[in-house]
């Protein structure tokens, strides 16, 4: 079923820079805070360019899916702009590796928000935090969109400002106005220490850190003037390619890129012996902020998305009833994300760690594929122009040589092979469910079709058969 284009002027009030600032909240979080640190020990100093080229490849994708929305905004975003422009089957698969995806990485936020907070309280059990955090996480997509918005906007002022006073504080580290105990900020000795090949592999954690626009092109439809899409997506790309570039150039500069290690965000590690006792503690608590912020831009995403699915028919028709005092809350909807949120997190707590690493490596694999799904629709639906077609292409090739530099090292490369596992269970899901579309709306099966097909030659071989019969009487008269 075709959704609704048009909102009243009550729901869609976003001014773009709003849209923007929203974007910005989403995107942050432990995905950049956290896997640079994993990106730097990987590829080296010249991680700096994979997070240029992550920028523009993050662009490229948000450009078309701004573009689609500026042309004709669409509840459920890419889903379903992907169904209009490939079939039932694109919106069912595209909504389905979305929803799996983005709930097996709020475990790995879930889990590591519950690490960032007992550094202040090392006794508490990890998974109270976690049932702590998903339960507030809850509370915001209960109290509605205006409420995540409210809240999204304020921590998107919090994460900037962070951002901007480590810059500042790294600023006068550099200028000497502060001095380490040990290690000066000094230019790094080798900027591709381990080749091309390590820096190829390290792209896919530069993407990690720009994850969350799919967030945003939901929200899109409640712009004021959905023709400010894309202004709004250039604004958020481009203030985020700045910041993440400066801040992680000051990171290689401040200490010796081998001193940072992966459970630890460099961030804090940059700083730790400029004799300044609040920074640990400011940014373990932007960490917890930024982590909480995107894991609840996740939640909203994957709420929405399944109430999509399930007025589209693509999910059970009980997912898109609302309840509430309005009667806008989709609890069925909000209690399957829970369901899912409690089975990731206790996969989370349990699971050896390295495994878990790996399923929630596939995830961000899986995200990238829905990237490239989202260029191949725009491919479709989008006016065929030498510039276009240009910006399609780099974008996706960039996310091509993203997933492809995975299989080049031993963290990634199990992640590539079970998102392979994810996406072609869902592949074979959306066949089965292909087959009853076509049955339920009295299409034949191959089975009829093979018996109507068997009529018909029986049929033409019988008319030949009379045709026959009528030259041979007329012959025969003669």
């Amino acid at each position: 079923m075709e959704q609704k284009t048009k909102a009243s002027s009550r729901e869609q009030q976003l001014p773009w820079w709003q849209l923007s600032l929203l974007g910005v909240a989403c995107t942050v979080g432990t995905g950049f805070f956290l896997g640079s640190a994993i990106a730097i020990g990987i590829g080296g100093p010249s991680v700096l360019f994979n997070y240029a080229l992550a920028a523009l490849g993050t662009y490229l994708v948000f450009d078309q899916l701004a573009r689609m929305t500026a042309e004709q905004p669409l509840e459920g975003s890419f889903r379903s702009y992907a169904q209009k422009a490939y079939g039932r089957w694109a919106g069912f698969s595209s909504g389905w590796v979305y929803w799996s995806s983005e709930l097996l990485i709020m475990g790995s936020q879930l889990t590591a928000l519950s690490l960032f907070s007992r550094y202040w309280f090392p006794s508490v059990p990890m998974w109270c935090f976690a049932a702590g955090y998903g339960g507030l996480g809850l509370l915001v997509i209960v109290w509605g969109t205006k409420g995540f918005e409210r809240l999204e906007n304020t921590l998107a002022v919090m994460k900037l400002a962070a951002l901007l006073m480590f810059l500042a504080i790294a600023g006068l580290a550099l200028a000497g106005v502060i001095s380490p105990d040990e290690h000066g900020a000094s230019m790094p000795a080798q900027w591709l220490p381990k080749g091309i090949t390590a820096l190829w592999s390290a792209l896919i954690f530069s993407f990690y850190a720009f994850g969350g626009i799919e967030v945003i092109g939901l929200m899109t439809i409640r712009l004021r003037n959905p023709k400010d899409a894309p202004k709004a997506g250039k604004a958020m790309l481009g203030a985020l390619a700045v910041l993440y570039v400066l801040s992680i150039g000051f990171v290689l500069l401040l200490e010796p890129w081998t001193s940072y290690a992966a459970n630890e965000s460099p961030f804090i590690a940059s700083l730790a012996e400029y004799h300044l006792a609040f920074v640990p503690h400011v940014f373990n608590a932007v960490l917890i902020i930024a982590g909480f912020s995107t894991m609840t831009a996740s939640l909203f995403a994957v709420t929405s998305i399944v109430v999509t699915m399930a007025k589209d028919h693509d999910a059970p028709a009980v997912f898109a009833r609302a309840a509430g005092k309005n009667g806008k809350k989709p609890v069925a909807s909000i209690g399957l994300s829970a369901a899912g949120l409690t089975a990731s997190v206790i996969f989370a707590l349990f699971m050896p760690e390295s495994v878990y690493e790996y399923l929630t490596t596939a995830a961000g694999i899986m995200l990238l594929y829905n990237w490239f799904f989202i260029l191949a629709t725009a491919w479709r639906r989008l006016p065929a122009t030498p510039f276009t077609r240009t910006k399609q292409i780099a974008g996706m090739s960039l996310i091509a040589l993203a997933v492809a530099g995975t299989l080049f090292h031993s963290i990634s490369r199990p992640g590539f092979f079970i998102s392979l596992g994810f996406t072609g269970v869902i592949g074979l899901l959306t066949l089965f469910m292909a087959r009853r579309w076509k049955n339920r709306h009295g299409e034949p099966s191959t089975e009829q079709k093979l018996k109507r097909l068997h009529t018909e030659e029986n049929s033409e071989a019988n008319e030949e058969q009379a045709r026959k019969h009528r030259y041979g009487s007329k012959e025969r008269a003669r």
